[in-house]
């Protein structure tokens, strides 16, 4: 057995989701990183939904390959599923970004990168209902 599986087999979650942290904050760097890119030609609120496009487009193909492999779920269920539960994370992403960005943060004088810092905030929100979401409907076996 080697180092890594004994540390997975002995924490508190399971390998599913450790792969589904990994392949999710790559999907999430990924939406971070084109919101950037696309707020050269939009406005930030419109950059942070197109932005969750690619980086949920980004996360289907990684949890389909790596992830869920065991899902007896058609790609056309998956998909319908995975954009529903991901519609609500949008939601949470967006209420995150822009209540941190417009509302929060300048109440507290934060300004150093203050659109950026409250994107990540609201990209790491979704995480555990989006596992739960994807596992019982999106991905399911």
């Amino acid at each position: 057995m080697t180092q890594v599986h004994v540390f997975i087999k002995h924490t508190f979650v399971s390998k599913r989701f450790l792969l589904f942290l990994l392949t999710g904050g790559f999907a999430a760097a990924i939406n971070w990183g084109s919101r950037i890119v696309y707020n050269i030609w939009m406005p930030y609120s419109a950059a942070i939904v197109v932005a969750y496009v690619t980086g949920m487009i980004t996360a289907f193909v990684l949890a389909r390959l790596f992830v869920f492999t065991k899902s007896t779920q058609s790609t056309k269920h998956s998909v319908f599923f995975f954009t529903l539960v991901n519609l609500v994370a949008v939601l949470q992403t967006w209420i995150v970004s822009v209540g941190l960005a417009y509302y929060v943060f300048p109440r507290f004088g934060v300004s150093w990168h203050a659109q950026d810092l409250a994107h990540a905030v609201g990209v790491i929100v979704p995480v555990f209902s989006s596992y739960i979401g994807h596992k019982k409907w999106s991905f399911k076996h």
